[in-house]
């Protein structure tokens, strides 16, 4: 697993989204800079309280013109329970090959409870509009995540 680092160009990516809608990285580079967070599986419990953090702060992260996409390999059918159950007021992008994962360097291997087996790792990449990786966070619980994300932004200003 070789995860992007600061200064690599980030992978161009066209995924959809909760809508079966096509989202591209590209696209959403014109409005700013783009936080994408890689979580594991939508409406599980660290997922659930990372998202609804992120979603608390969205007004916060547009102060910085950050645009906020979430991406795990679930279904866009799932995604969309988890947007109308949670009221998540950013995109979430299905990425069920896990091929942008891979792009990024986020697929590997990952232990829980005992039981070994490929999948993403929680790690989020803040990109600015030249697609550069401006940032990259690898080091949070799930409910300071928008925290740590803000701390960055402000300290970059």
């Amino acid at each position: 697993m070789q995860t992007l680092k600061v200064g690599d160009d980030a992978p161009q990516f066209t995924l959809l989204d909760a809508n079966e809608q096509s989202v591209a990285l590209a696209d959403l580079l014109k409005q700013g800079k783009v936080l994408v967070y890689f979580y594991p599986k939508a409406m599980t419990p660290g997922c659930t309280v990372q998202a609804q953090q992120l979603r608390d702060h969205q007004e916060d992260l547009a102060k910085f013109n950050v645009t906020t996409v979430g991406i795990s390999p679930d279904a866009p059918k799932r995604l969309a329970k988890f947007t109308e159950r949670d009221a998540l007021n950013f995109t979430l992008l299905s990425d069920e090959d896990h091929q942008v994962a891979d792009a990024f360097g986020v697929w590997g291997p990952k232990k829980f409870m005992g039981r070994e087996f490929d999948g993403i790792h929680r790690i989020s990449f803040l990109i600015d509009q030249n697609g550069k990786v401006a940032e990259v966070f690898d080091s949070f619980k799930t409910k300071d995540h928008h925290q740590v994300v803000l701390d960055a932004l402000a300290s970059a200003e």
